[in-house]
């Protein structure tokens, strides 16, 4: 088993890899990630996730410890506007910063469209996507 510091540098330079690699909705292998998909794969690498599982934004928060103070390699959670559903999830980077794959939704099923939408893995603030946030650890021992 690696350590955690070496599994946050490793998720985080798993990431950094696909940077430009194209939204795509369901995505879940390096030809395109939805958001999900492109933590599910930097996490399975470094084995925090076992082979199946409930794998949606939702269901990832549900399964790891929250924290305040995130930490590079953490997950960062958008919330609904009403409070109640996870919506989106990325990995925190630090300094305010994370990368997800964005931009794109349920109608981004193709390069041409995930073009026209600007939707690939990029880094961003996390302030930029605005609305409520939850900070996870999944290297912790899961809730």
């Amino acid at each position: 088993m690696i350590t955690e510091r070496i599994a946050r540098k490793l998720v985080q330079r798993i990431a950094m890899s696909y940077l430009g690699t194209f939204y795509t909705w369901g995505g879940d292998d390096p030809s395109g990630f939805d958001c999900s998909g492109l933590v599910i794969e930097c996490l399975k690498s470094v084995g925090m996730l076992p082979r199946s599982g409930d794998w949606t934004a939702a269901g990832l928060s549900k399964r790891f410890v929250s924290v305040i103070e995130p930490k590079s390699g953490d997950l960062v959670f958008w919330v609904s506007r009403v409070g109640t559903r996870v919506i989106h999830v990325e990995i925190y980077i630090g300094s305010g910063l994370s990368i997800g794959a964005s931009g794109g939704g349920s109608k981004t099923k193709t390069i041409a469209n995930a073009v026209k939408q600007n939707a690939f893995i990029k880094i961003r603030p996390v302030a930029s996507r605005g609305g409520e946030v939850l900070y996870c650890n999944p290297y912790l021992k899961e809730v």
